[in-house]
């Protein structure tokens, strides 16, 4: 980025300072923005509570509607009931489908069982999705980027046959793969991976196979890309940096990776009392963010928590703006 960041200081120190906080050392907060939930994840919560408010107690939820432990469980409290597979759910109860998508499987067996159902998967998980489908009418064999296990990942690779797509991790895997000269070939690509690994897996894959084609933009979300270019900015002047999210939460753990790339030490937590005070001896900057499936009370949270040891002067730099806004489905509307 070119133009210089606005920095954005806080009018005052955290409430939790108080008096007394002449005897506590100090410490310069910056704290990266964007951060925490991108509109995917604001529109897949809104999706169960206006299920809830339609449908009445329970809800239920395949899989986690976002890896966040503290989000879950607020829906928990609401009403909502997670379960793992759709055979989980009564036949007359209402399933929502996480917002990380779901193979093709799985809303044909909710329609063969007359099951009402919500579709909370991001739009943009969902035109990948599409994509994929347009690559196979085109005869082409996908070469997917994306990690295995991740429900995202199951859910792209289930939208085609097996045989169709190939997933690739990292470069030794791309090294690996023995497609014959003429074979057609794409890729696509999980929308939370690492921006600069990423690149580099691809520029691999168009290094061995100069034929391979691809979406005209790139697969990765421009929530993961905002994230990872705030922590870019925040990491080189920090002697450490906090990213609040789940461990199995994708864009979370590349934020650590992002911050560990820069030269500086990152932790991943997922609430403030993971912290370890032992963690702040001298460090004199300290980064903060958050992934896409943390809510900004956490990073409040957090901020609270350190205040509890250090002065803390507080300071928001921001390296992009986001004013992305999803529509809700419509039966939810209507």
């Amino acid at each position: 980025m070119n133009a210089p960041l606005p920095i954005h200081n806080s009018d005052s120190l955290s409430a939790a300072n108080g008096a007394g906080t002449q005897e506590k050392p100090g410490l310069v907060l910056l704290i990266a923005a964007p951060r925490g939930f991108c509109a995917g994840v604001d529109r897949a919560i809104e999706i169960v509570e206006r299920a809830l408010e339609k449908y009445g107690k329970p809800v239920y939820v395949r899989h986690e509607i976002v890896h966040n432990r503290y989000v879950v469980d607020g829906l928990k409290a609401k009403g909502a009931i997670f379960v793992e597979e759709l055979d989980e759910v009564p036949t007359d109860a209402p399933v929502v489908f996480s917002a990380h998508g779901v193979p093709k499987s799985v809303p044909a067996e909710a329609e063969r069982r007359n099951m009402v159902y919500v579709d909370a998967t991001c739009p943009l998980v969902s035109k990948v999705h599409r994509q994929a489908e347009r690559q196979i009418e085109k005869g082409q064999h996908i070469v997917f980027v994306g990690h295995e296990g991740h429900p995202e990942v199951i859910g792209t690779m289930g939208q085609v046959d097996p045989d169709q797509m190939t997933l690739v991790e990292t470069m030794e895997d791309v090294a690996k793969l023995d497609f014959a000269d003429e074979t057609p070939l794409s890729f696509l690509t999980q929308t939370t991976l690492s921006v600069d690994d990423t690149a580099d897996i691809i520029a691999a894959l168009k290094d061995r196979f100069p034929h391979i084609v691809g979406p005209k933009a790139e697969d990765i979300c421009y929530a993961t890309s905002n994230r990872q270019a705030s922590v870019k900015e925040i990491a080189p002047g920090s002697d450490l940096v906090l990213v609040i999210g789940a461990p199995n939460s994708s864009n979370s753990v590349r934020l650590v990776e992002v911050a560990e790339r820069c030269g500086t030490d990152a932790k991943l937590i997922q609430r403030a009392d993971d912290i370890d005070p032992a963690w702040l001896e001298g460090v004199g900057t300290l980064g903060l963010t958050a992934g896409a499936s943390a809510p900004e009370k956490l990073v409040r949270e957090v901020v609270d928590k350190i205040a509890e040891w250090r002065t803390v002067e507080e300071h928001t730099l921001v390296a992009a703006e986001e004013k992305m806004v999803f529509k809700l489905p419509r039966q939810l509307t209507e």
